[in-house]
């Protein structure tokens, strides 16, 4: 879900993209899952909280938005999520596996309908084997679980702030597939 230029991927008629602005997917995200009764979960690790401010940036989120639970120690993703040890201790935090899995616990432990999550290398540097702009999103929802990869470019502000964007896209997407 990565464009060219390791940017994340936008339908030509979504500008949030393209502006930096995570407001517009945010409302779209609680407005879509208002509509039908659902409620939705984050857990977090290199954005730090983002993805939740913004979901709670909405007039009417507290009508859907559970909850957040950012695990930025790795030893918190098992503590917390319910990541399995075994996955952290063979792929590390940074990987689509663990993306799910912090997805899927989000979901589980906020009792939601939707669980997303987010974990990666925000930089400057590289952590655990992975350069920095390496980010994961997933979503898990009553059907299926959709982790991404991404390749970002930017400093550590553009890297998360895209993270944020790439994720509530990732739910707009899932949530548009789950109707059809």
């Amino acid at each position: 879900m990565t464009q060219g230029n390791g940017q994340p991927a936008a339908d030509a008629s979504d500008a949030t993209i393209a502006d930096g602005n995570p407001e517009p997917l945010a409302a779209q995200v609680i407005a879509a899952l208002a509509a039908r009764g659902q409620t939705l979960a984050v857990a977090e690790s290199l954005t730090g909280g983002l993805v939740a401010a913004a979901l709670t940036s909405v007039p009417g989120s507290s009508a859907v938005f559970r909850g957040a639970i950012v695990a930025y120690a790795t030893s918190l993703k098992t503590a917390l999520l319910g990541v399995p040890a075994q996955l952290l201790a063979a792929y590390g935090p940074v990987h689509q596996d663990v993306a799910a899995a912090m997805a899927t616990g989000a979901r589980t432990r906020l009792e939601a309908t939707y669980g997303l999550a987010t974990t990666g290398v925000a930089g400057p540097g590289s952590a655990d084997g992975k350069s920095a702009g390496t980010v994961f999103v997933a979503v898990a929802g009553p059907a299926r679980t959709v982790a991404s990869r991404l390749a970002l470019t930017g400093g550590r502000p553009e890297v998360r702030a895209a993270s944020v964007q790439a994720v509530l896209l990732l739910l707009v997407t899932a949530l548009a597939e789950d109707i059809s």
